[in-house]
């Protein structure tokens, strides 16, 4: 696919890394020189500097030819505007904008051809925001994602001694749990992924990823490791696009809520927004303003501010100070490892957040949602299968049989709204939607040439 990606940020380049490395075309606009040349030096790229927006550089780098249009620069307006150039000057097929200003979300009507003509907005706040509140509302998991709108989720979890099913074979787990449909899609032991069977033995400290119906999660989480009680008591440092929007879905979720914001203006605001949260005007660094608000009396404290080195700070600190557990917004992906050495329970990166959601548009066939797993280490993708079995490489057939690539497993199979679990001769459906887990992401585009359809399918 000959994809034009407009902004060599964090999203951008981490975008074009992932891309580039599944034989796409792709091609880097941004006023950055050193960015671009660091982009060239380092993946098979083409890069082109120059305004985003501009006609005369988007047609110097080829959009005229391009199959995609993704415009991830730091301004709305900006992207907006090469989109509405590709489109009416171009022609281009697809086009996807990040978004990030609640004001342009909060009218979809403005997004149609005749318009503004963005296909797929993207607005990184409410894609964290989704995910932060997840990972509350599933005390002791480290990652939560929904297929199926809802009714499938997976999570990620690592093992304790004290969980029942530890030093046990996986096959005691539908023992142990004889009505809840759930399958472990995968473990990573020291780091290195294993491909579990009925006789994998399961141990402590590793990670686990289990997929289950949402309303089994906690029982199937309490045989892994001790569950935690849930989350009532939230504490959120900063009050900007996310720690708002957080707050405001903390509300209406029946949390006891308080907001530290430093700046005076934001803190009035958040104070007119908020019906229920207590808005504190304050440092969240500051260790007489935490010990005077009780922070060893706070479930989770969400540092969510603008600042990575302020973020990672004030999480540790709280955590020092008797919080119970403690996550940290981390948007330079070289500080994920540090900051999970240091005694924080989650830091929660939106480049993977919002690469995912992007990816799910770029992948061929009939994807539904990409997410990256560990770091980008992993993926699990849901896709619908289409056609019969004259011209599909997976509908009418078993399970075993299909070819699937090294790393690959079927982590479930949803099909009219209900789960289903994968067993070895289930045979795939047409509009079955289908969750894949890959551990090697290598393996990527064979998954997506086994669900794409041949010519003879209408």
């Amino acid at each position: 696919m000959n994809i034009v990606i407009l902004g060599a940020g964090q999203v951008g380049s981490s975008l074009a890394r992932n891309l580039a490395s599944e034989d796409n075309d792709i091609t880097i606009i941004d006023s950055d020189k050193a960015a671009l040349r660091e982009l060239r030096e380092k993946l098979d790229v083409h890069t082109k500097q120059g305004h985003a927006s501009h006609p005369d550089v988007l047609e110097q780098a080829n959009v005229n030819d391009a199959d995609m249009l993704i415009a991830v620069t730091n301004s709305d307006e900006v992207n907006m505007m090469a989109c509405q150039i590709a489109y009416s000057l171009f022609r281009t097929p697809t086009r996807i904008a990040r978004v990030r200003a609640a004001g342009y979300l909060q009218h979809q009507e403005l997004f149609t051809p005749e318009l503004i003509p963005v296909d797929v907005l993207i607005s990184p706040e409410q894609l964290i925001t989704d995910h932060i509140y997840r990972l509350i509302s599933n005390p002791g998991t480290l990652q939560v994602i929904d297929f199926a709108e809802g009714k499938v989720r997976l999570v990620s979890v690592k093992a304790f001694h004290e969980g029942p099913l530890v030093g046990h074979e996986i096959r005691q787990l539908s023992e142990h749990l004889p009505e809840v449909k759930v399958r472990v899609a995968a473990i990573f032991r020291k780091g290195k992924a294993i491909i579990p069977s009925g006789n994998t033995i399961i141990e402590a400290n590793d990670e686990i990823f289990v997929i289950a119906s949402a309303k089994h999660i906690r029982a199937v989480v309490s045989e892994l490791r001790s569950v935690d009680k849930p989350y009532k008591r939230i504490m959120i440092a900063g009050g900007g696009n996310v720690g708002k929007r957080l707050a405001v879905a903390l509300e209406e979720g029946r949390y006891q809520v308080k907001i530290i914001e430093k700046s005076p203006e934001v803190a009035n605001d958040l104070a007119e927004t908020l019906n229920k949260a207590i808005v504190l005007e304050g440092d969240a660094a500051d260790e007489g303003l935490l010990t005077e608000e009780n922070i060893g009396d706070v479930d989770i404290f969400c540092a969510l501010t603008n600042d990575d080195e302020a973020n990672i700070l004030s999480a540790m600190l709280a955590k020092r100070l008797g919080a119970r557990k403690v996550m940290s917004l981390v948007n330079r992906t070289v500080y994920v490892d540090l900051v999970e050495s240091a005694n924080i329970d989650h830091a929660v990166s939106p480049q993977q957040i919002t690469i995912g959601a992007l990816l799910a548009h770029v992948r061929s066939g009939d994807v539904v949602s990409v997410h990256s797993l560990r770091k980008g280490a992993a993926e699990v993708i849901e896709v619908v299968a289409h056609g019969d079995k004259k011209n599909s490489r997976v509908v009418g057939r078993k399970r075993v049989d299909l070819k699937l690539p090294p790393g690959a497993t079927v982590g479930a199979i949803v099909r009219d709204g209900k789960f289903m679990m994968p067993h070895q001769d289930i045979v795939i459906e047409e509009k079955d939607h289908v969750i894949l887990f890959l551990t090697d992401k290598r393996y990527i585009p064979a998954v997506e040439k086994m669900f794409q359809v041949g010519v003879g399918y209408i």
